[in-house]
């Protein structure tokens, strides 16, 4: 994101007037709306009703569900505009940052969540700065002066909120402080509007020092330091990692984990993913998670399958990294191993259970009489509603392949990756991540994660989603025009 994009959607948002209007708040900044709510994450305070920081800085005394007093708030003020005074050097401006990121360590949530209101609402741009600077960049749009008046206009924009944040990434753990600070702030956005702005910022931010131009691709193998490891075991989000035998099966000599790592987190990786070097595309993660099962003759190797990719840092939710590293991951592997020659996917499908727990029976209106006549009959109820199909759904590892209710399960996971979408992207998650990244729904895999967790996910159904490295570009398009692209079996299933 440029500069100049974000300050069209993001400067409403950073204006006092933008916060003193009930109507029209401006949506959270993972796109919800604001709560109304009597509470807030973690059992703080609702922020309906509260004093502001502006309120509480002129007060006397403190009201029972404040944190810090007023005289308290005024001292951190105080230390937080310290930090980005202008006749102090950047070294000084980090020692000083330092030196309120210790006090932050000993605070309490709700002392934490006064300075978040702080960097939130004290840090602001000068909106009549803001209003002047707008205008007259408007008025010299298409005349010799427009550069002059939109460069007048982006540094009025800019508000000290973000010198606060640069300051704070000067001393040696500081990138890891802010990282972590937005990650224990993201919980109460919903219910406490005041904090968008420093969340906007804060995203702003991170999006420029986390370009993956910054980022190192690094190969993370059984000779990796321990505490690598143990990370691997903690941050992995898809297939949990039961035992150190698991791991190194992991990454065995037919296994490649890569990771995204930044030079100021250098044991951290961001993202990572897990990668199957096989002789065809996979159907099931059951043998890939296998621990006794041999290694694949590398020789033999076709088919390289990404069956797990984990973001690590909750604090940089909304910065992209996954389109990036699988190109590169991509490139890697196909200098290494020059005989690979497809790229795909063995994905989960976490929303299709909940999906179709709700529009079960506008997929039953879509059946031919025969159709409903076969279901019912399999079902033991004609006609078959949808509360039959989905109790027929209770054990689908149980049904066979010819079984109409496995049939019809197949058919509406292809309708729900091939047709459901929300504001122009596919309504699943995983599958918004892959076909934003050019891919195509391929192939269904019944019974594909027969885990508890897949069985809760989507009956235990995967997908394999193929990276067609010469139609990239044309899927991207397809799906910018409102057409998911499938293969030739995904469309069998909706005929």
């Amino acid at each position: 994101m440029n500069t100049s994009e974000w300050i069209s959607r993001s400067v409403s948002r950073l204006l006092p007037e933008t916060r003193k209007t009930p109507e029209g708040d401006p949506p959270a900044a993972d796109g919800s709306q604001p709560a109304s709510g009597k509470g807030s994450a973690g059992g703080g305070t609702s922020a309906e009703g509260a004093r502001s920081t502006r309120e509480r800085l002129s007060a006397t005394l403190r009201k029972k569900e404040e944190a810090l007093s007023p005289r308290v708030l005024r001292r951190t003020l105080e230390e937080l505009k310290a930090i980005v005074d202008p006749r102090v050097s950047e070294v000084e401006g980090g020692r000083r940052a330092q030196g309120v990121a210790g006090w932050y360590a000993k605070a309490t949530v709700e002392e934490r969540r006064d300075m978040w209101l702080l960097m939130s609402e004290q840090f602001v741009a000068d909106a009549q700065k803001v209003k002047l600077a707008q205008a007259q960049f408007a008025a010299a749009v298409g005349t010799p002066d427009e550069a002059a008046a939109e460069v007048h206009y982006r540094r009025a924009t800019v508000s000290p909120r973000r010198r606060l944040l640069q300051r704070f990434s000067v001393f040696p753990e500081g990138i890891r402080f802010l990282v972590d600070l937005r990650a224990e702030m993201l919980p109460y956005l919903k219910a406490d509007k005041r904090l968008q702005a420093l969340d906007v910022e804060m995203e702003y931010m991170y999006s420029t020092w986390f370009d993956v131009g910054f980022l190192d691709l690094r190969r993370i193998s059984w000779d990796s330091p321990a505490s690598l490891l143990e990370k691997l075991i903690k941050y992995e989000a898809v297939h949990d990692i039961k035992s150190w035998t698991d791991l190194k099966n992991r990454l065995d000599s037919d296994r490649r984990c890569y990771g995204f790592f930044h030079p100021r987190l250098p044991d951290e990786p961001l993202i990572f993913v897990e990668v199957a070097l096989l002789d065809e595309m996979a159907s099931s993660v059951t043998p890939l998670l296998d621990e006794s099962a041999a290694a694949v003759d590398l020789n033999k190797a076709t088919t390289a399958i990404f069956y797990s990719i984990s973001n690590t840092q909750t604090g940089l939710r909304g910065v992209s990294f996954g389109d990036s590293l699988i190109k590169r991951v991509v490139e890697t592997l196909k200098a290494e191993f020059p005989r690979l020659r497809t790229f795909a996917t063995l994905s989960p499908i976490p929303g299709l259970r909940p999906w179709l727990a709700k529009n079960a029976g506008p997929m039953l209106d879509r059946l031919n009489d025969k159709e409903r006549s076969e279901l019912g009959r399999a079902l033991g109820f004609e006609p078959a509603t949808a509360e039959h199909f989905l109790g027929g759904l209770d054990k689908p590892l149980a049904l066979d392949a010819k079984s109409p209710v496995r049939r019809m399960l197949k058919r509406c996971a292809a309708h729900y990756l091939s047709q459901e979408m929300v504001e122009g992207k596919p309504l699943d998650p995983v599958a918004r991540f892959h076909l934003g990244n050019g891919a195509r729904v391929e192939r269904l895999n019944w019974a594909g994660d027969p885990s508890a967790k897949g069985l809760k996910q989507s009956y235990g159904v995967m997908v394999n989603y193929l990276y067609d490295l010469k139609r990239l570009d044309k899927h991207r398009s397809q799906l910018a025009d409102g057409k998911i692209p499938v293969s030739s079996e995904i469309e069998r299933w909706l005929a």
